[in-house]
């Protein structure tokens, strides 16, 4: 689908929906009247097939205990091998309301309260929350950032790390939010084989897979090295920030192994009684069967807005960094060139009048990044972009 035929159809206004972006601003950030880019999700309708299956489920009016279907196994193991060259086997797939409470249920499944849990800032906040809130070691380890807009992984660090507090879980973020980087298979297989090394358990969430703008593909970690490691990782996934779906609390935990599937599933026995959702479950398989069409619109406008922001700002604000965004909807610019670290919420949110989301939510040395959603209205990305540059040049810094 063309961009701008999907704007036509999709796009749509959000206010007085009890929308967190917008209608939560007063709440998030004491003020109502901010330009809403926080927040990871869209101001798109979801694709027509998903809208037609709740309606044909609404009329029946009946929202009782279901099962899954055979052919839901089908449809998702078609979209996972038809995009990513890995058919998922009916065995593999267990279900959660959500990937961070998937991320939670991990833990308590394959650790111990006291044991480490790695994770590679900067990274979705509720990562970091997830292990502490859960009585284990948070261990940090920062990407390296090259000061021009790209992250990559430390290998040594993460190894050292992973040595000196005998870490048991990694859990990783591919795509990264809000890095921007859809890591190489090359790059995945060295820290996959880190963790193999030290017998350190991958969890792996990979929420954003279908959400790729750059020039190489999204690889699972479960199909590295043609499968090499999947016995050592766990993955997890939805459709729900491809399709724009996140309170249909329906995700997916995909474990290749037997025997983690039994230490799981006897984990789950004494805690997830929770029914899977029906209309989260309706909705996926109608997005993987009919929502390929929907999605090309979608990242058509996601990459030119990215493109509008990098561009425009790069011109403007040339010592302003827009950081690589290969996958993912969701922007990280660097404004310490131009701003204090310390006064950056100021400036964004006083002067330039922006909600976004703050560097140091992420990790405490990305204090002057700010994430910003380009899963919306062009007309917003050039408001946030032109209220940045005119509170920039009103400093008299550039």
């Amino acid at each position: 689908m063309e961009k701008q035929e999907f704007l036509k159809r999709y796009l749509t206004d959000r206010r007085g929906t009890y929308c967190s972006k917008w209608d939560g601003l007063e709440e998030k950030f004491g003020e109502s009247d901010l330009v809403g880019m926080w927040i990871a999700d869209m101001e798109f309708q979801t694709c027509d097939g998903i809208t037609e299956a709740l309606m044909e489920r609404v009329k029946h009016g009946i929202y009782g205990y279901s099962f899954v279907p055979e052919d839901y196994y089908r449809v998702f193991s078609d979209w996972m091998e038809r995009r990513y060259h890995l058919p998922i086997p009916r065995e593999w797939v267990r279900f959660s309301t959500g990937c961070v409470t998937g991320i939670a249920w991990m833990i308590h499944a394959f650790t111990e309260p006291g044991d480490s849990c790695m994770i590679l800032t900067p990274v979705y906040y509720p990562f970091h929350n997830v292990v502490t809130n859960n009585h284990r070691n948070l261990v940090t380890v920062p990407l390296d950032y090259d000061g021009h807009g790209y992250f990559t992984m430390n290998y040594e660090a993460i190894e050292a790390a992973i040595v000196e507090h005998q870490v048991k879980m990694l859990i990783q973020c591919s795509p990264h939010n809000p890095a921007g980087r859809v890591w190489t298979e090359e790059e995945l297989d060295r820290v996959l084989s880190i963790c193999e090394k030290h017998h350190v358990l991958v969890v792996s969430d990979e929420i954003h897979q279908d959400l790729v703008i750059g020039d190489h593909p999204f690889v699972p970690a479960a199909a590295v090295s043609g499968g090499r490691y999947r016995d050592m990782v766990v993955t997890l996934n939805s459709a729900s920030k491809t399709f724009n779906l996140a309170t249909l609390i329906h995700s997916h935990i995909l474990i290749s192994n037997e025997e983690l599937r039994k230490t799981y599933d006897a984990f789950a026995a004494g805690l997830n009684r929770t029914e899977v959702s029906l209309m989260g479950m309706l909705a996926a398989k109608a997005g993987y069967e009919t929502g390929e069409d929907w999605l090309e619109g979608l990242l058509a406008v996601v990459k030119d807005n990215y493109a509008y922001v990098k561009e425009t700002l790069n011109r403007e604000l040339p010592r302003l960094t827009v950081c690589a965004m290969e996958g993912t909807y969701l922007a990280l610019l660097d404004l310490r060139a131009y701003v204090d670290p310390e006064q950056v919420e100021e400036f964004v949110q006083g002067r330039c009048r922006l909600g976004v989301d703050y560097g140091e939510w992420f990790g405490a040395e990305y204090r002057g990044f700010i994430r910003v959603n380009l899963a919306t209205d062009p007309a917003y990305v050039e408001q946030a972009v032109n209220h940045l540059i005119q509170g920039v040049k009103a400093l008299k810094t550039i």
